[in-house]
């Protein structure tokens, strides 16, 4: 059992920034590939980044790329996602997620563990 809670919502204005945080408690994370996903207003819920379990690899949606930063700690067993030039279509609850198997299986949405989510608002 992993217990993932997220940490780092807020409102922001456009083009501003915020750090998101996801803490893992239970087996070791470093275990675990990790990944970031958000659900907007009406909207299904989408992939935004995804890392490897040490780290070494990385893989955005478009929509993030260049904008957004997953990284992680396994010594603290806490994932990163640091989120730059905020636009108001970034409006959603984010939520991380972490697979034992491939970023290619949690990209898609195979995740073993979901944390609760924090909302993330950006105002125009």
């Amino acid at each position: 059992q992993v217990q993932l809670v997220e940490s780092g919502g807020g409102v922001v204005q456009a083009g501003g920034s915020l750090r998101l945080s996801c803490a893992a408690s239970g087996r070791t994370f470093s275990t675990y590939t990790m990944g970031w996903f958000r659900q907007g207003p009406g909207k299904a819920r989408e992939f935004v980044a995804v890392i490897s379990k040490l780290g070494s690899a990385t893989s955005y949606a478009e929509s993030v790329k260049g904008r957004f930063t997953i990284s992680r700690d396994n010594a603290k067993n806490t994932g990163f996602l640091q989120m730059n030039s905020l636009k108001p279509e970034d409006t959603a609850i984010y939520y991380c997620a972490v697979n034992s198997n491939s970023t290619e299986q949690l990209r898609g949405g195979l995740a073993a563990y979901w944390g609760q989510g924090t909302q993330v608002t950006v105002s125009s």
